[in-house]
């Protein structure tokens, strides 16, 4: 019992040493705190520190996370399984249990300091390149769905989640994984080649990019420059991975009644998901809190409380290392390792050449191209890195606008992409 508690401990407070060592070095900084944790989570499931279960016990899991008690106590019974499984089924249960709290927990936290009116305010010119990036995503993971339905697992939930990622990002990603019951070696493996594509992405869009685009799309036209209110948009975003004076006593007690509020709607939308029995309950809890936390950010009391997002991204550091920490990277890299690459690298380089397409038809200039873009494969943290390789930063509004807008509709069209795909 002490070892389990020690293990639940460690999930809850060594997000807290990722964040520290990102803020030390600033190699670390730049790979990102979700990286290192996924990277750390592995590294716990692949080093063996994590008792293994019987033959007999995986056997009987069929596909399941964790084992009721009485059934681990009837294997054993039956010669099927050790009473080392009994350890390893508790382990695995709390594996099962955490990643399904702080997710619903999570997502509210993350909208409710979101200004969506304010943004959208100073964005007007590059939504109509913000419209064409959503469109340019949802065609292009539908079409390699068709294209890899076949060759991949669970084809119809990875085009749902990719479809999320790829609208708002990492939190979206994470909340449709919830929602659409995705096995949890799958989405480790699905993430770490994502990660790994990104990366060259983020390389494209800082290096070459700007001068390719600029080439083909019509010049950007000079305003004049981010000031006022736009200024204190800008410094927010690039604040987002600040997590320093979460602890003061003007922050901490209004950050613990937001999480309090996350609770209620957490326990409101699995009431309703009671409710709506014929749906399935994960998406009605996952779509039900999305909707509930961006109502109540629109509430300046609620909007005003500082940290909100950065708590509510720590708990998305807590699922990481957990589910991470679920998969042994010397068996994951054998399961369709080149379709899902594939499939990753057609939604990302694919939705990014249909976008361009129509931002020549609609003349869109290169600079709001690019950042929308960025927005949604990256989400607004890569913003300000994108807008330096531009060396512009009157674009940074539209692609922080991109990328709230892209946090707030991921979720819907990610789950409703799913179920439409799960029909083919």
């Amino acid at each position: 019992m002490i070892k389990l508690v020690l293990l639940i401990i460690f999930y809850f407070a060594f997000p807290a040493v990722i964040i520290y060592l990102c803020k030390k070095w600033s190699f670390l900084q730049k790979l990102g705190s979700i990286v290192l944790a996924y990277g750390f989570g592995l590294l716990i499931g692949s080093s063996g520190l994590l008792p293994q279960g019987s033959s007999g016990y995986k056997l009987a899991l069929h596909g399941k996370g964790s084992l009721p008690k009485v059934e681990v106590e009837s294997l054993i019974t039956q010669g099927k399984a050790t009473e080392n499984d009994v350890f390893v089924n508790q382990i695995a249960t709390v594996q099962d249990i955490i990643p399904s709290l702080v997710v619903p927990l999570a997502f509210p936290l993350l909208l409710f300091s979101l200004n969506l009116k304010r943004w959208l305010r100073y964005a007007r010119k590059g939504l109509i390149s913000v419209v064409l990036a959503l469109f340019s995503g949802l065609v292009m993971v539908s079409a390699g769905f068709f294209i890899w339905k076949d060759s991949i697992p669970e084809s119809w939930k990875l085009a749902g989640m990719f479809e999320g990622i790829y609208a708002g990002g990492t939190p979206n990603f994470v909340a449709i994984k919830m929602a659409l019951n995705v096995d949890a070696n799958l989405f480790v493996i699905v993430s770490t080649y994502d990660m790994i594509v990104g990366a060259f992405l983020v390389l494209f869009f800082i290096t070459v990019a700007p001068r390719i685009f600029r080439f083909i799309l019509p010049p950007f036209e000079v305003s004049k420059g981010i000031r006022g209110e736009e200024a204190e948009i800008l410094s927010q975003t690039e604040n987002l991975e600040d997590y320093s004076g979460m602890f003061k006593k003007g922050v901490f007690l209004p950050l613990l009644g937001a999480l309090g509020i996350s609770v209620l709607i957490f326990a409101f939308s699995g009431g309703l998901a009671l409710l709506l029995h014929n749906l399935p309950m994960m998406v009605v809890v996952i779509l039900s809190i999305t909707t509930l936390g961006l109502l109540l950010s629109l509430l300046k009391s609620i909007n005003r409380i500082e940290k909100t997002f950065q708590l509510g991204m720590y708990l998305i550091l807590v699922f990481s290392l957990i589910v991470a920490s679920m998969a042994n990277i010397r068996t994951m890299f054998g399961i369709g390792m080149m379709n899902l690459i594939l499939f990753i690298t057609w939604c990302y380089f694919g939705s990014l050449i249909l976008h361009l397409i129509l931002a020549k038809i609609f003349r869109i200039d290169a600079d709001n191209f690019l950042i929308t873009s960025a927005a949604f494969i990256f989400s607004p943290p890569f913003v300000p890195l994108v807008a330096n390789a531009l060396k512009n930063k009157d674009v940074i509004i539209t692609g922080i606008t991109g990328g709230i807008i892209g946090y707030i509709v991921g979720n819907y069209m990610g789950v409703a992409l799913a179920y439409f795909l799960k029909g083919f």
